[in-house]
C-alpha cells in the first residue's frame, strides 16, 4: 500500500475569524452606566455607609498655610492680576454702573438722622459704620439691576473666572503669562462654564424655597409659634444643606470644565468623583474662603466709610463719594481671589489623587 505523505510543514492553517463585539443596546448602555456610577460612589440611599468604603485621603496644608500659598501665587504675578482687577472694575462700572451710590447715600442719611442719640462717641461711630457697611454690602451683592445689567454682570464674572483660571494654569506650567494672551485664549470654554453656572442656579432652588418660605411665614406671624418656628428652621436647614451638597462639586466642576475637550456634564461627573469621601473637608475649605472674603470686606469698607465721613465734614468735599468705587474694586478682587483659591484647591485634590497608594 502506498504510504500517506506527511502533511506539509508550510500548509496553511485555518484562520479563526475574530468575533466582532456587538454594540450595546440603549438599555444595556444605561445599565452599564448605572453600574459604573454605583462602583464609583459608595453611598446608597437609606443604607449605612461604612467608613472603610468612603474615607479617602486628602492631604492639604492648614487653613492659614493654604491661604498664604494662594496669596503668594497671586503676588508672584501681581501686575497681571492687578490689571485684571482694574479691567473687571472698569467694565462693571461702564456696563452696570455704580448702583450702590444712591443706596449708600440714602442709608447714610437715615443713619445720620436716626442715630444721633443712639450712636455716640468713637465706638458709636464705628458701630454706625459697621451697620452701614453691612447694609451697603447687602445692597451691593443683591442690587436692583435690570435684566440687561444682570446679563452683563454674569458675563463679566464668567470671563473674569476663566481668565483667572487660565493665568494660574499657565503660570503653574512655567509659561510667561500676559494678560492679553489670557483674555484672548481663555474664552473657549465659556459656553460650557455658562452651562455649569445655570446648573448652580438650579441647585440654589432649595435655598430660594427656604427664603420664600421665611418671607411668607414672617409676614403672617407664624414664626412666633414655637413648634412651627422650630419645624420651619429644621426644614430650611435641610434645604440649605442640599444646596451646599450640590454646589461643592459644581464649583470644582467649573475648574474641571476648562480642560480641553471637556463637556459640562462630563465635568460634573468628574468633579463628583473627586469630592466623594472628601465633600465635608472641601466644603469647610470653601466656607473658610467665604469667611475670609467677608472679613476682608469688613476691614476695608468700615475704615472707608469712616474716612468718607471725615471728608464730608469739609463742605467743599461733601460731594465726594468713594465707598461705591471701593466696593466695586473689592468685588473685582474678591472674584479673582475666590477663583484662584478654588483652582489651587482643585490642584491639591488632583495632586493627592496622583500620589501612589
Amino acid at each position: 500500500m502506498a504510504k500517506k505523505s506527511p502533511p506539509r510543514a508550510n500548509s496553511r492553517k485555518a484562520k479563526k475569524t475574530p468575533k466582532v463585539a456587538q454594540p450595546l443596546s440603549r438599555v444595556e448602555q444605561i445599565k452599564k452606566r448605572r453600574a459604573d456610577f454605583l462602583a464609583r460612589r459608595p453611598h446608597r440611599s437609606f443604607q449605612r455607609t461604612y467608613r472603610r468604603d468612603y474615607v479617602r485621603s486628602l492631604m492639604l496644608p492648614g487653613y492659614v498655610s493654604f491661604t498664604l500659598e494662594v496669596m503668594r501665587m497671586l503676588m508672584k504675578n501681581k501686575r497681571t492680576f492687578g490689571l485684571l482687577i482694574l479691567l473687571y472694575a472698569g467694565f462693571s462700572a461702564l456696563m452696570i454702573g455704580l448702583t450702590a451710590q444712591s443706596n449708600y447715600t440714602e442709608l447714610r442719611n437715615i443713619l445720620d438722622e436716626t442715630g444721633k442719640n443712639l450712636f455716640s462717641g468713637a465706638w458709636g461711630q464705628i458701630t454706625q459704620a459697621g451697620l452701614l457697611a453691612v447694609s451697603v454690602v447687602s445692597t451691593a451683592t443683591s442690587p436692583r439691576l435690570t435684566d440687561v445689567q444682570q446679563v452683563y454682570a454674569g458675563f463679566i464674572f464668567l470671563f473674569t473666572w476663566l481668565t483667572t483660571v487660565w493665568i494660574l494654569r499657565a503660570q503653574l506650567a512655567g509659561q510667561v503669562v500676559k494678560l492679553r494672551d489670557a483674555l484672548y485664549n481663555s474664552g473657549s470654554p465659556a459656553l460650557s462654564t455658562l452651562m455649569l453656572m445655570i446648573v448652580s442656579m438650579v441647585q440654589l432652588v432649595p435655598v430660594a424655597i427656604a427664603v420664600i418660605g421665611f418671607s411668607a411665614a414672617n409676614s403672617t406671624g407664624m414664626l412666633e409659634f414655637g413648634l412651627f418656628s422650630m419645624l420651619f428652621w429644621i426644614i430650611a436647614s435641610l434645604l440649605g444643606v442640599i444646596s451646599l451638597y450640590w454646589l461643592t462639586s459644581t464649583l470644582m466642576a467649573m475648574v474641571v470644565v476648562t480642560l480641553p475637550g471637556m463637556y459640562p456634564m462630563q465635568a460634573l461627573r468628574t468633579a463628583g468623583d473627586m469630592v466623594v469621601g472628601r465633600r465635608i473637608r472641601i466644603l469647610l475649605r470653601l466656607a473658610w474662603a467665604g469667611l475670609l472674603i467677608g472679613v476682608g470686606w469688613f476691614l476695608v469698607v468700615v475704615p472707608t466709610i469712616l474716612f468718607e465721613g471725615l471728608l464730608h465734614s469739609v463742605k467743599w468735599l461733601d460731594w465726594l463719594t468713594i465707598t461705591p468705587m471701593v466696593i466695586l474694586l473689592l468685588t473685582s478682587a474678591s472674584t479673582v481671589w475666590l477663583a484662584s483659591y478654588i483652582y489651587l484647591l482643585y490642584r491639591k485634590v488632583v495632586d493627592d489623587d496622583a500620589k501612589p497608594a
